[in-house]
């Protein structure tokens, strides 16, 4: 019945879709300024930033992982970071999220990276759950940081 299969350049348009689905879940619609030609450039180009994991259940999209690599330096290794990961509320409960997970845990290891980490929302009380019964930890001692729109252009423009 599940099917997890590596996105092509024909699923930017489902791929947007998932991405406006999981902003809307997470309360923030409007904050989703992708379009399909940002996903295409950026996931399918000649220099790929990310990549996507589609969920089929019974042949329909059922939900997505989208990824990438970065490097832990205290590690010398590559990490697997989890940006989204989203499963269609009809589809819920049938053990794709947990199939998404298992398979990017294959490719964390088939990658040897030393680690596997994504980021929830500290209201999402199931999803925290969820991944905590998988042996994930919450890490709290690290905060995150985001410059972005005028204030990222702001400090480029900083001379050292």
């Amino acid at each position: 019945m599940l099917n997890i299969r590596p996105a092509t350049s024909s699923d930017v348009k489902l791929i947007l879709e998932f991405i406006r689905e999981l902003a809307a879940y997470e309360r923030e619609p409007q904050a989703v300024t992708a379009t399909e030609a940002d996903l295409a450039r950026d996931g399918f180009g000649a220099e790929p930033k990310f990549r996507v994991l589609i969920a089929e259940w019974d042949g329909k999209p059922a939900g997505f992982a989208l990824f990438f690599y970065n490097y832990s330096t205290w590690l010398g290794r590559p990490s697997l970071h989890l940006e989204d990961l989203f499963v269609r509320p009809e589809f819920r409960g049938k053990g794709i999220g947990k199939g998404l997970l298992v398979h990017l845990a294959g490719v964390a290891v088939e990658h040897n990276c030393g680690r596997f980490q994504w980021q929830v929302l500290d209201w999402n009380a199931p999803s925290i759950r969820f991944y905590e019964s998988f042996g994930a930890r919450v890490v709290k001692e690290w905060l995150n940081m985001r410059v972005e729109g005028e204030a990222l252009k702001r400090l480029a423009r900083e001379e050292g």
